[in-house]
């Protein structure tokens, strides 16, 4: 038998973008398409298309839809999954905050006030 050295995991409050909190600099575009993408899979599901029935409605390739599946999002642009919700029956709202930056990570400092 062998002895295993267990250490004690800590949890770390996420920040609810998981893009985020793994770093990425794009990160809120990643979260925006992630969304977008799982609202189409919704629809799909919720509908009971195939990826056959939603080429035939929104003319996007079936293979797109099998991307889309699979959370491979690197082909799409965030107005082509809009597009895609909007011919599928869905009604796309999509809110901006903008704030400034907590730190000047990017070599440029935020004046106050903006």
């Amino acid at each position: 038998m062998i002895a295993r050295k267990t250490a004690k995991l800590g949890t770390i409050k996420g920040t609810g973008n998981v893009f985020r909190d793994l770093g990425r600099p794009d990160a809120e575009l990643l979260q925006l398409k992630a969304l977008l993408a799982a609202q189409i899979v919704h629809a799909l599901d919720e509908t009971g298309l195939t990826v056959r029935g939603a080429e035939s409605i929104t003319g996007n390739a079936a293979a797109d839809f099998s991307r889309i599946r699979n959370a491979d999002l690197g082909r799409f642009t965030v107005d082509r999954l809009m597009t895609i919700l909007s011919r599928l029956g869905r009604e796309v709202a999509v809110t901006v905050t903008v704030r400034g930056r907590k730190s000047a990570a990017r070599g440029y400092a935020v004046p106050a006030g903006v």
